[in-house]
């Protein structure tokens, strides 16, 4: 008997995913300006790979739910599970205290513009905005706003569980992917996977590594921020794919295949960025 790869994918969008924004935005050692520099870095780089992607799928014909899937896994990198980890061990724990900025960033657009993309695939305009709002992540970046501004101090009783179920939506996350691949049929079409999977590995680090040109950011920041542009596709695509019906095989070959290509990618970027720096 198989486990039931969409209850656990409602488990990590409904309940650990909102808990790992919040633990990640409270904790941040951040100052503002660098908060600021980050969070518009990781911004400019999933919309310029949005564009990106729209146009470059714009010639293969894509329906409107292979264009939404599309597009969230070009956007969408594995910031969390997969680049803080790498990050640190690459570049030291300054880096990573940036890292976690853009991840945490990156996350809230994966929230609010990536669940719009996502609910867009099968639903109207107003449809899609609907399913921001019942998306629990962005109220958990409210309430981390508010206990960071009121300098609130969080009763054991909140931050424990709050803790627990943080630390284990990463491990659940990939328990989701590896269910998932387990199931997996070869996608109908390979050219969208092969370009997708261009786009994430070879694109996205010339565009952030552009971006951070343009914006003044070097050293430290700049290693994590291009690292984490860079990184295959996100896990939590395929948790979208399936809570939002997104052609879940297409979505799920394009995390396979960016995943196993990456460390070709990332080990010649870290080379690079090291020599740069």
């Amino acid at each position: 008997m198989h486990a039931n790869v969409k209850t656990a994918a409602h488990i990590v969008f409904y309940a650990l995913l909102p808990c790992l924004v919040f633990n990640l935005l409270v904790k941040s050692s951040i100052n503002a300006t660098q908060f600021g520099q980050m969070a518009l870095l990781a911004v400019l780089c999933v919309c310029s790979m949005g564009g990106i992607g729209y146009l470059v799928s714009r010639p293969i014909g894509l329906s409107r739910p292979e264009l939404s899937a599309f597009l969230l896994v070009v956007m969408i990198s594995n910031g969390g599970n997969y680049g803080l980890p790498v990050v640190l061990f690459a570049f030291g724990t300054e880096a990573l205290n940036y890292a976690v900025v853009f991840f945490v960033v990156s996350s809230i657009l994966t929230n609010t513009l990536g669940v719009f993309i996502a609910a867009a695939g099968h639903k109207s305009v107003r449809g899609a905005i609907a399913g921001i709002f019942r998306t629990p992540v962005i109220y958990s970046v409210a309430a981390a706003a508010l206990v960071r501004s009121a300098a609130i101090a969080l009763p054991d009783g909140v931050a424990r569980p709050v803790d627990l179920l943080s630390d284990a939506a990463l491990p659940v996350m990939i328990l989701v992917l590896g269910m998932q691949l387990e199931r997996a049929a070869r996608p109908k079409r390979l050219a969208p996977v092969a370009l997708a999977v261009a786009l994430s590995l070879l694109v996205a680090p010339i565009v952030a590594y552009e971006l951070t040109t343009v914006l003044g950011i070097a050293g430290a920041a700049r290693q994590a921020g291009v690292l984490l542009a860079s990184m295959p596709v996100a896990v939590i695509t395929t948790v979208l794919a399936l809570e939002f019906e997104l052609e879940p095989t297409f979505v799920t070959a394009t995390v396979f295949a960016s995943t196993v290509l990456s460390p070709f990618t990332l080990t010649l970027l870290i080379a690079y960025l090291k020599q740069a720096s």
